[in-house]
């Protein structure tokens, strides 16, 4: 059994690795998104990132953000100027969940940005394949302690598609292509799917569940801050959790 679970989280890891190699001779050739996020965008968006009441002052820079995204140089570069914008707001409006303990703080109002310091970890969680809780073989703390890493693999898991689901990465843009078993439980492209992606299996088909309101709260907020509108099929209420 142990030695089954090492061979699991030795494959995770090296797929990871071999995915940042892949991206990396273009990396090198591209610009970022610096032109979608600047830093006092992203300042705006992480409000209380330094504050010394926050666990990982300093720990969530700009700089760690714009590097990791240069080993996935289609992370928010890819279509219109809205649909860019609009996955960037997407993806830092699901970290951003999933980094403040469930947002409790701000769910009545999130564009008030209440009191709510607990930024704990850069994580976007699926609860049947969590790689994003597997931090190490060797160095179990490597996401935690390491800025650019908890970005890169955050990323990595917003580009790459973990069949039946289809990336994060395509809904937002709009290439996901429902199968008919997508169509049979109503996973319908827009940022609820995103959500099903990460965790339907906790909080999809649920009414009125208020971890999807809290993750479409800063969606909202972000997509006003880019200037662009969020879309449609914000919540997962009515789509069945993928198998």
């Amino acid at each position: 059994m142990a030695s089954s679970a090492y061979t699991f989280l030795s494959f995770i890891f090296f797929t990871i690795f071999l995915s940042f190699g892949s991206y990396k001779a273009e990396a090198r050739r591209y610009s970022g998104i610096s032109s979608l996020v600047s830093r006092g965008l992203f300042d705006s968006i992480f409000l209380h990132k330094d504050n010394i009441a926050c666990p990982a002052k300093d720990f969530y820079t700009y700089s760690s953000f714009i590097q990791a995204s240069r080993f996935f140089p289609q992370f928010g570069r890819t279509g219109s100027s809205i649909a860019r914008k609009r996955e960037v707001a997407a993806f830092l409006a699901q970290i951003s969940h999933e980094t403040t303990g469930g947002g409790h703080a701000l769910r009545a109002n999130p564009t008030k940005e209440e009191d709510l310091f607990n930024y704990h970890g850069i994580t976007i969680t699926d609860r049947q394949a969590r790689p994003w809780d597997l931090t190490g073989l060797n160095n179990p703390d490597i996401v935690s302690n390491n800025s650019l890493i908890a970005f890169k693999t955050a990323l990595w898991f917003w580009m790459t598609a973990q069949k039946p689901k289809p990336s994060c990465h395509n809904v937002m843009i709009g290439k996901y292509k429902p199968t008919a078993a997508d169509v049979k439980a109503n996973r319908t492209a827009g940022y609820g799917l995103v959500t099903n992606i990460i965790n339907g299996g906790l909080e999809c088909g649920i009414p009125n569940d208020g971890r999807v309101s809290d993750r479409i709260g800063f969606f909202q907020r972000y997509a006003t801050l880019f200037n662009v509108s969020t879309g449609s099929n914000l919540d997962c209420e009515n789509q069945k959790p993928f198998s």
